[in-house]
């Protein structure tokens, strides 16, 4: 079993990352439990606005989504800017959601009997924000969301120590990034053995 973080960092990957920090501590969990993972750092691809699979001229979308359909566990990670997701998470969800069309041989969307979650970061107020939202637009589009897949550490408010300085050791993010993570392996083999079954999503 494989599973893909998509870490929507406005850095690129020689830039150390607060929200790469903490997707680690998750695959450290999933890869004592014998899971493959891959972070991938959006900003290191050129990602097309657009809504279509491949908007061509240089668009690298699909190459990340190539990745994300041949893993059975996605989590997006994202840093809090302005109380939100980043804006590289909210392109991200869009062109996931342009090709969501797309169907297995069941007629299933693409992303189901995919497990999904969330990692977010930042020094401000705004996780639960938007945790909330990449996980409703994660099941809109046929990722399955077991429960407490949202793990997240904010500082105090306004400028401060970021999750490197000041936050690795805390204990309710150390507690729910082991909940998320053994939650989505879970979900992620009761899915590959006992896939949803396609009568629902046949017309008629």
């Amino acid at each position: 079993m494989k599973a893909i973080y998509l870490n929507t960092s406005l850095k690129t990957s020689d830039e150390e990352s607060n929200t790469s920090a903490l997707i680690g501590k998750s695959r450290d969990w999933l890869e004592k439990e014998g899971i493959e993972t891959e972070e991938l750092r959006i900003t290191d691809y050129h990602i097309s606005f657009g809504m279509k699979p491949d908007m061509g001229d240089g668009d690298e979308w699909p190459i990340i989504l190539k990745k994300v359909s041949e893993a059975d566990i996605i989590v997006i990670g994202t840093p809090i800017w302005i109380g939100e997701k980043s804006s590289v998470s909210t392109l991200v969800m869009e062109r996931l959601y342009a090709s969501s069309a797309e169907t297995n041989e069941h007629g299933q969307s693409i992303y189901y009997n995919k497990a999904g979650g969330a990692i977010v970061t930042g020094n401000e107020d705004g996780a639960k924000e938007s945790a909330k939202s990449i996980i409703y637009g994660l099941q809109h589009i046929g990722f399955t969301i077991p429960p407490n897949v949202d793990a997240y550490w904010v500082g105090e408010a306004g400028p401060g120590p970021s999750f490197i300085e000041s936050g690795q050791d805390n204990n309710f993010t150390q507690h729910n990034t082991k909940t998320l993570s053994y939650n989505l392996i879970h979900f992620a083999r009761l899915l590959k053995k006992h896939p949803i079954p396609a009568q629902g999503n046949l017309l008629g």
